[in-house]
């Protein structure tokens, strides 16, 4: 990190404005956005988002934004030490623009440390012209000699320790940041991220399957912490592809050929209509209400897409009242309070069969879940264990279903 990207930082987290900044300093608002990126990734955490088109500063923030004050603080001792600082303040244009990084400083500090250039060489594993360039790069931007070159080694001069001292309060406030960022990737290395298909709820199997996979995998005393998100398939498959998660629960495995992937349940597509409604038929029902079904970008929504397309009118295609919605809360609140119908797999329906009504179509419709997973030992364990929990709950709610039947026969 540059020493005027920290600087940027700062302003950025207490303006909550790229553009402002990049105002304020002169600069494009594509290198404050770099400045801002880095900065993330050196933490490891992030800072900022976009909502509705404004920045937004996240909680973390806070704690970064303190961080940042003693260095924000001597950086202004550096103005005033280069000779760009007066009456009015620092110049706020030239301290964004400082080049020296952090390691160039922690590299004057070895050597102030050792007393000699060669000593300080051997223990950062540098070749010494190599050093001695980077000592005279930063003696020119400063404009100000720091050492003098003795038989003996390299001593400080007068400004040299006025500079340590300044370097020296960056450092210890840099890596105090670091050193937070080192543990919560620590934390992160050791965690198992598990991804999944927005469950219908907190009775759905998908839910279920995750809370016997947590209860079971902590009583085990694993070294690897679980971490559970929920999102789209589509979502899911990128996620897993840029390492983000290690498991993920989706309906469909296509575009992960080259991920390890294992059937998790197989089901068969159902008709999610209204309480209230009487239709018998599917091509009743979907030409009697509206439509709202998931995405056609996931496997489910792919299917029931083609699958009303072929029984609805094609003026009921090109209206209005057939909506794509990637949450399957959603869509259950549609059918069983707004009048929608829906298709989901029936293994999805059943916990839900006191809020909707379950119509079969005319032809069963096959379709399967699966559990793709990357090359991690704890990634294949944990798929493991939700493929059986899977099985576990399935059978547990079929068995359920039919007593009921026969009850009711």
């Amino acid at each position: 990190m540059h020493l005027g990207a920290l600087f940027i930082i700062r302003h950025v987290l207490t303006s909550a404005s790229v553009r402002e900044t990049a105002r304020r300093f002169q600069l494009s608002p594509s290198t404050v956005s770099a400045a801002i990126r880095n900065a993330e990734t050196e933490l490891a955490m992030k800072l900022t988002e976009r909502a509705s088109g404004e920045l937004v500063t996240l909680i973390a923030s806070g704690g970064v934004l303190e961080g940042l004050e003693p260095i924000t603080v001597a950086i202004g001792e550096l103005c005033l030490f280069a000779g760009h600082a007066g009456a009015e303040g620092i110049d706020e244009v030239w301290a964004a623009r400082i080049p020296v990084k952090i390691g160039a400083m922690e590299r004057f500090l070895e050597v102030a440390d050792q007393g000699s250039i060669n000593r300080a060489a051997r223990r950062l594993h540098l070749g010494q012209p190599q050093l001695s360039l980077q000592l005279a790069n930063l003696e020119k931007f400063l404009g100000r000699r720091l050492f003098e070159r003795q038989a003996q080694g390299s001593v400080l001069t007068e400004e040299g320790r006025r500079a340590y001292q300044i370097f020296m309060a960056i450092s210890q406030a840099w890596n105090d940041l670091k050193s937070a960022a080192d543990e919560r990737y620590r934390r992160t290395a050791r965690s198992l991220r598990i991804g999944s298909i927005i469950p219908t709820g907190s009775e759905s199997w998908v839910a279920r399957c995750l809370g016997l996979l947590v209860s079971e995998w902590n009583a085990r005393r694993s070294n690897n912490a679980i971490s559970l998100v929920s999102m789209t398939a589509d979502d899911l498959r990128e996620a897993l592809k840029s390492g983000r998660i290690d498991v993920a629960i989706l309906d469909s495995v296509f575009g992960l050929e080259s991920f390890r992937h294992r059937e998790l349940l197989q089901t068969d597509m159902v008709v999610i209509a209204p309480p209230q409604s009487t239709q018998t038929s599917v091509a009743d029902l979907v030409a009697g209400h509206a439509i709202c079904m998931p995405s056609p970008r996931t496997g489910l929504g792919h299917a029931a897409m083609a699958f009303s397309a072929e029984r609805a009118p094609d003026r009921r295609l090109r209206s209005r009242d057939i909506t794509a919605a990637d949450s399957l809360p959603v869509i259950v609140d549609l059918v069983a309070n707004h009048g929608y119908v829906s298709f989901l797999g029936r293994v999805s329906a059943m916990p839900i069969a006191d809020k909707v009504r379950i119509v079969d179509l005319d032809e069963a419709l096959p379709m399967s879940y699966h559990v793709a997973f990357n090359h991690r030992k704890a990634a294949a364990d944990a798929s493991a264990v939700i493929i059986a929990a899977a099985a576990r709950i399935t059978s547990e709610t079929v068995a359920k279903t039919d007593a009921v039947r026969e009850s009711a026969a």
